[in-house]
C-alpha cells in the first residue's frame, strides 16, 4: 500500500473488458523527504477519488485483484481509499 495524490485522468475509447466501468487516474506517490521518487502511475479507481484527492493505493497484484473482486483481472494498482486527513511526525 502507498499514499498518493490524484494528478489527473485517463480517457480511453477502447479498454480492457476489466476497466469496464472503472476510471483510470495518475497518482503521484506521496514520499518523505529521503525516498527517491519513481514516478507517476496510472491506478483504477475503486473509491469515487478524483483529482486532488490523497488516496490509499494498493499497488501489489493478487491485492489489487481481491480489491476488485475478480481474481483473473489484468491490474495491478487500484485506489481502495481516499484520505480525509494525513499527519506526519517530525523525525529527529
Amino acid at each position: 500500500m502507498i499514499l498518493g495524490k490524484v494528478t489527473g485522468t485517463i480517457v480511453t475509447t477502447i479498454c480492457h473488458p476489466d476497466y469496464k466501468n472503472r476510471r483510470l487516474l495518475v497518482v503521484q506517490p506521496l514520499l518523505l523527504p529521503e525516498e527517491q521518487p519513481s514516478g507517476d502511475f496510472v491506478a483504477l479507481d475503486n473509491s469515487h477519488a478524483g483529482v486532488g484527492d490523497t488516496v490509499l493505493v494498493n499497488r501489489e497484484g493478487n491485492g489489487a485483484r481481491q480489491a476488485l473482486g475478480n481474481p483473473d483481472a489484468c491490474v495491478i494498482s487500484v485506489i481502495v481509499g481516499i484520505i480525509d486527513s494525513l499527519t506526519i511526525p517530525a523525525f529527529d
